[in-house]
């Protein structure tokens, strides 16, 4: 936003214009109605920052309406109202930009994802029930949130980093990774960004203490909603400390898993060393999803714990259902072999915990790739496009990055290979035909001078964070 300076005539010009503007509204509308008034929220977020940027501050007319004037001057009546946005409302450039960002955001963001408050009478089942929310298997979320899987696994030692991929990989074969993506929580992160509001489900698989800055954020995304997954961490939830028991610590332990239809699981688990007990307080609520070692305390290792009134809900597990029978922390041949009989029962298990996390884990096949289009909404750049290709593809029409090769192909047969690191790219326009994308109607709503006048397309990609490396 510049400055804009007026000389007095000028500003006498626009002060009449708005005199007489006002005049007309109020002659066609001498009552404000009740449906006229502006919101209160909707003016505070609408227009607070451009007031106090413009010098000017909100004033309350006599009849209840909001105004506003210039600082430093007496009310003005009607003749002040048009001088609180003089420059946005009025400059045909922001009005644009300002129209673009707007349009830029709403379709940046999945289509029809409803905005869900916190809502404590539980009115989810009328969002579920929508018949305009598609669902593709899992990756329909009535959350409305980014389908992200985010791992805090403690300080950023080689131990902990290890400790992520093992995890990871674990889960990885339980979910659908088509369908969600998996990241790293590191400390930093997760006391700087704003990561709650982009993650279906936190997993804490650190053995170390957290520190309580870290863990007032984890039990805030908590009263917001959301789902915690615990493997073997010391964190907890008031009602259910963790008590320590050498005696289980790294042994192989028969456990009784009830599932969500009361049905029962026994398995062999590989024991953490810890259990969790009632508090002083009294138990808490629990969810249907329980776990017990069969001895004679009936030792808890996993307990569903719902928390808040806005749909919170941790699974805490002492039994490591992330390790493999041949994790090196397994040392006896015995052990190994009752570990390896239950693997299947301990995925189960698994599947079952972060079903109720609510997650998919229906595994479908992944789709075969298909070739990348480049496609130019604009037919006066595409001759410099190709005269820019042209200068940096190989003899064989190839750019390569570090982890891409790019084959510049004027059209597509199918012999031609699709890997992960080699794609090919088809130069041929006209050969373009997509039922999930129209050029056409892309061209059409695309309203800026330079950005998105270039486009790559495919069907199915592995990944775009790696098409433009470099």
């Amino acid at each position: 936003i510049s400055a804009v300076h007026l000389q007095e005539a000028t500003l006498k010009a626009l002060k009449g214009q708005a005199s007489n503007k006002q005049a007309r509204i109020l002659q066609r509308n001498p009552e404000p109605s009740a449906e006229s008034k502006p919101e209160p929220d909707v003016m505070e977020h609408a227009g607070g920052h451009d007031l106090k940027a413009l010098g000017t501050r909100p004033t309350q007319e006599k009849d209840g309406t909001s105004g506003s004037e210039p600082a430093g001057e007496d009310d003005g009546g009607v003749d002040s109202v048009e001088h609180c946005h003089l420059h946005l409302s009025s400059c045909h450039e922001c009005l644009e930009l300002e129209n673009s960002t707007i349009e830029s955001v709403k379709f940046a963001s999945a289509e029809k994802i409803p905005d869900l408050p916190c809502d404590p009478s539980g009115r989810l089942e009328d969002i579920a029930d929508d018949p305009h929310l598609e669902r593709e298997g899992g990756r329909a979320n009535i959350t409305g949130k980014a389908p992200n899987i985010l791992f805090y696994v403690g300080s950023a030692s080689q131990e902990s980093l290890g400790r992520f991929r093992e995890v990871r990989s674990v889960l990885a074969d339980c979910v659908d990774t088509e369908s969600y993506t998996l990241y790293h929580l590191s400390r930093e992160s997760a006391l700087r960004d704003p990561w709650s509001d982009n993650c279906l489900l936190l997993v804490i698989a650190t053995r170390e203490a957290i520190p309580e800055d870290l863990s007032k954020k984890f039990m805030a995304y908590l009263s917001q909603g959301g789902k915690v997954l615990g493997l073997c961490s010391p964190f907890t939830l008031a009602g259910f400390p963790v008590a320590r028991k050498d005696t289980l610590r790294d042994t192989v332990q028969n456990l009784v898993f009830s599932k969500a239809d009361q049905t029962h699981v026994k398995l062999s688990v590989l024991s953490s060393g810890y259990v969790y007990e009632e508090g002083p307080g009294g138990a808490l609520s629990l969810g249907k999803l329980q776990g017990h070692l069969e001895n004679e305390d009936k030792d808890r290792l996993i307990v569903q714990v719902p928390f808040g009134p806005c749909g919170g809900e941790a699974v805490l597990c002492q039994a490591h259902l992330e390790l493999p029978p041949s994790s090196l922390v397994v040392q006896v041949q015995e052990d190994f072999n009752l570990l390896k009989s239950s693997n299947t029962r301990r995925y189960e298990v698994l599947r079952e915990i972060l079903t109720a996390l609510g997650l998919n884990c229906d595994l479908k096949q992944a789709p075969a790739l298909t070739p990348l289009y480049l496609l130019s909404a604009a037919e006066e750049i595409w001759d410099p496009l190709m005269q820019w290709l042209g200068k940096h593809v190989d003899p064989e029409g190839v750019i390569k990055s570090s982890k891409l090769s790019l084959k510049f192909l004027s059209s597509y047969t199918s012999d031609i290979e699709i890997t992960p690191s080699s794609l090919p790219v088809v130069t041929d326009v006209e050969s373009f035909l997509s039922e999930h994308f129209n050029l056409e109607i892309y061209r059409q709503n695309l309203q800026t001078q330079q950005l998105g006048k270039v486009v790559l397309f495919a069907e199915v990609t592995p990944t775009t964070m790696n098409l433009l490396d470099g």
